[in-house]
């Protein structure tokens, strides 16, 4: 084989081996921590098989049953985890019989257990997301970092504390029932809202999503609402997630980034419009209100207007209103000076930023929402370092270029700002 050939063969077993890890990765971890009774074993363990795979899917080609593979490699380097460990006859007592692995739609529900194990009360909020994120989601430390705004070094200890707590508890990979059920859902479903948010503007890539991960965030919520049709949260969850994926369409046109404001309304697909509502109205139904409805009833405020300038911002503020008292959030809070500032209240909107300004001034959009603000006031030199902030503080290709074309357009009007 030529060495033109060799490199498309280890890249196309390469992109197998990425879909095999997304499919399966959550549904392995989940069933070796209830056979070893170790997450920290499961977790290793498929990080060990992924290795694996890397270098013998590339020389001998990619299996038949990718999943299988995995599941075998990692159960067997399971074994080998807990026979050099000091209480292996405890746990190989505990060892389950190797069963084979498919990708039939029974076994991905997995995923759910797991993302309720990881979400277990005796952890906190921040543990919970964290944890579940690098387990059922696979993003790494720095992605979560991204993801919740928070310092990768904070993160990395917080999901290391949080792996030592379930083993010492025991914690069990399942979905709990009743109160239990209620009292863990809502971080469930925060996980996968972020799950979805991860999707879009990665580090080093364009304004093109990870229409995997993205459908993934998609499925989960589907599934949690099939799963008890009663959880209006599910449902409102589900809702704006309908929402956000029929503007996929025209979000990004050749790599760029297409603001709200300026996205043809046409290409949303109308399905997921409409499916959106559905799920909103059978939330409604539930008559059990919760900040995921808001959200969503936010999101269909957007859908709902013809055109950016008919959007309904009145509605959408008083939304916020009862939205901050569910979640005063500190992204909650960036979202309603958006929504001040277009009903044009900018002052308001200003001093709502600022007060923001210690939680979440490493964060990229909080400049840009600033800057923009500070233009409805005529303080252009102040939106120019805004900009210029939050241009370096994105690491996503697409988002760099529009902070750049937005500092075009105040300072051709100004000229740069003063250093």
């Amino acid at each position: 084989m030529t060495a033109e050939g060799v490199a498309s063969a280890a890249t196309a077993s390469d992109a197998a081996l990425v879909r095999a890890v997304r499919e399966e990765n959550a549904r392995i971890v989940a069933a070796l921590t209830r056979s070893f009774g170790s997450f920290d074993v499961a977790e290793e363990a498929v990080a060990v098989a992924v290795e694996e795979a890397l270098r013998e899917w590339r020389s001998r080609g990619v299996p038949r049953n990718p999943g299988g593979w995995l599941m075998t490699a990692a159960r067997r380097n399971a074994l080998d985890i807990v026979r050099t460990s000091r209480r292996r006859r405890d746990v190989l007592a505990r060892v389950a019989v190797p069963q084979q692995s498919s990708t039939t739609p029974d076994e991905v529900d997995e995923r759910l257990p797991l993302l309720f194990g990881c979400c277990h009360p005796s952890l906190s909020p921040e543990a919970q997301l964290a944890l579940t994120l690098r387990a059922v989601v696979g993003l790494t430390t720095e992605q979560i970092a991204r993801a919740t705004v928070e310092a990768p070094a904070t993160v990395g200890q917080r999901i290391s504390r949080a792996k030592r707590k379930i083993g010492v508890a025991g914690v069990p990979m399942v979905i709990p029932e009743g109160r239990e059920r209620r009292h863990r859902l809502d971080i469930v479903l925060t996980v996968i809202s972020v799950m979805y948010d991860s999707a879009h503007l990665r580090a080093g890539a364009d304004a093109v999503a990870d229409r995997d991960l993205a459908e993934d965030a998609l499925w989960l919520a589907s599934a949690l609402c099939r799963s008890s049709a009663a959880d209006a949260e599910a449902h409102g969850l589900l809702s704006l997630l309908c929402f956000h994926r029929a503007r996929e369409g025209a979000r990004s046109r050749n790599g760029e980034l297409v603001p709200l404001p300026a996205q043809d309304r046409s290409l949303w697909d109308r399905r997921l419009l409409q499916a959106g509502h559905d799920a909103l109205r059978h939330a409604a139904e539930l008559r059990t209100p919760g900040r995921w409805q808001l959200h969503a009833a936010i999101a269909a405020c957007h859908a709902d207007a013809p055109h950016y300038a008919a959007t309904d911002w009145e509605q959408i503020i008083v939304l916020y209103e009862l939205l901050t008292r569910r979640d005063p959030s500190p992204i909650v809070r960036l979202n309603r000076a958006v929504a001040l500032a277009e009903v044009g209240r900018a002052q308001e909107a200003l001093a709502e930023l600022d007060a923001l300004q210690g939680r979440l001034d490493r964060h990229h959009l909080w400049h840009a929402v600033r800057a923009d603000v500070l233009r409805r006031l005529g303080r252009d030199a102040e939106a120019d370092s805004a900009l210029e902030h939050g241009r370096q503080l994105t690491r996503n290709r697409a988002e760099r270029r529009l902070f750049a074309t937005r500092l075009q357009e105040v300072r051709a009007t100004n000229g740069p700002a003063p250093r």
